[in-house]
C-alpha cells in the first residue's frame, strides 16, 4: 500500500466540477451520465477513498509512536548504562589508587576513606593560617602567648595574600 503524505482526517473533497477534473469527467461521460452526475461519482469515489485511507493514516501514526518510544527506551537504557560503567570504572580507579597509596587514606566508618594530611601538622598549621570565612559575623578561638584562649572575629586573623590550597592539589 502506498504511504500516505497527509493525514485524510484534514484532509477537504475537492471540486470536482472545475476545469482541472475534466479529464476525468470524459472518461465517466456517456448518453446516461452528464458531467455533473460525473463530478458527483468523482466525489463519492473520493470519499470512499478517504475513508479507507483513515484507518491506514492511524496504524501509521501508531507505528511511528511505537518506533519512536522505542528509540527512546533504547537511548536511555545505553545511557543508563554507560553511566553505569563510567561509575564502575570510577570506583576501580578509586580502588586501585587507595591499593597504590594506603598511607594517604585512613579507614573510617563502612569503608568511607579521609585523607590523612588533614591530621598532619602541616595540614593543621595550613588550616589555622588559612581560616578563611565569609561570614562577617564569625569569630575564631586564638590561643596567645601566655596560653590562654581568645575569640577574635574571624576576618581580622585571615591574611589576605595567603593562598587557599585546593583539594586536587593536596597530598
Amino acid at each position: 500500500m502506498p504511504l500516505i503524505a497527509e493525514d485524510p482526517n484534514l484532509a477537504v473533497i475537492p471540486d470536482f466540477r472545475t476545469e482541472e477534473h475534466t479529464a476525468a469527467w470524459a472518461h465517466l461521460t456517456n448518453d446516461t451520465i452528464d458531467d455533473d452526475q460525473a463530478a458527483e461519482l468523482l466525489a463519492n469515489l473520493w470519499t470512499i477513498q478517504n475513508q479507507a485511507d483513515r484507518p491506514c493514516w492511524a496504524t501509521r501514526l501508531e507505528e511511528e509512536r511505537c518506533t519512536a518510544e522505542a528509540n527512546r527506551r533504547l537511548i536511555a537504557d545505553e545511557e543508563a548504562e554507560h553511566h553505569w560503567i563510567t561509575l564502575e570504572e570510577q570506583e576501580a580507579a578509586l580502588t586501585e589508587e587507595r591499593k597504590k597509596n594506603k598511607s594517604k587514606y585512613a579507614p573510617m566508618k563502612l569503608g568511607n576513606y579521609c585523607k590523612l594530611f588533614y591530621f598532619t601538622n602541616n595540614g593543621l598549621k595550613e588550616a589555622a593560617l588559612s581560616s578563611f570565612s565569609a561570614d562577617s559575623d564569625a569569630f575564631i578561638m586564638m590561643t596567645s602567648a601566655d596560653g590562654s584562649h581568645k575569640w577574635i572575629p574571624a576576618g581580622a586573623t585571615c591574611d589576605p595574600k595567603a593562598q587557599v590550597l585546593k583539594d586536587k592539589n593536596l597530598t
